[in-house]
């Protein structure tokens, strides 16, 4: 199964059955997937953290003096710390998310390991991220975060159905 980068995306907005196929891929690609699409939130964090800092410090025109002398240095390393942050933060999302989706296999009667809901749980957590990046420029909304909870169990939910069966037990 031949995938590319675009196709992973449009597999993670569009289609639970690929989602669940994404399991037999080999872990390098779902990787180079995860990595890629922490790179792009990392980098409108960051166009969102220079704006948000040219605002604020506009207004106190000693820290704005203080931010150019030291801009060199403050920009790269803000960029690596959030970098780092973020992705520690959907490594443990995806995590989480996969050990759910291990709940789901077993209620649902499926055959599913760790190691594959984690992949099906990368994609999974792709739209959901993306739509509250999006909607916290928006509003500020304190039960954003369980809408999207729900919103990835239930993407995870409609791949796991595709999921092998259980072989039936014979008595």
């Amino acid at each position: 199964m031949t995938v590319n980068i675009f196709q992973l995306l449009k597999a993670s907005l569009l289609e639970p059955k690929k989602q669940a196929a994404v399991r037999i891929l080999p872990i390098g690609k779902i990787m180079r997937f995860v990595f890629l699409f922490i790179l792009l939130l990392t980098i409108a964090a960051f166009v969102e953290f220079t704006i948000g800092l040219n605002e604020v410090s506009g207004d106190l025109e000693g820290l704005l003096v203080y931010i150019e002398e030291i801009e060199w240095l403050l920009y790269p390393l803000a960029f690596i710390l959030l970098f780092v942050s973020t992705t520690l933060y959907h490594f443990i999302k995806i995590s989480l998310f996969a050990w759910i989706g291990i709940a789901l296999v077993k209620w649902l009667k499926r055959r599913g390991e760790y190691r594959q809901l984690w992949r099906t749980a990368a994609l999974a957590v792709t739209f959901p991220t993306i739509l509250s990046f999006a909607t916290g420029f928006l509003v500020e909304n304190q039960w954003l975060p369980l809408l999207m909870s729900l919103l990835t169990i239930a993407y995870l939910y409609l791949a796991v159905t595709y999921y092998p069966k259980m072989p039936a037990v014979r008595k």
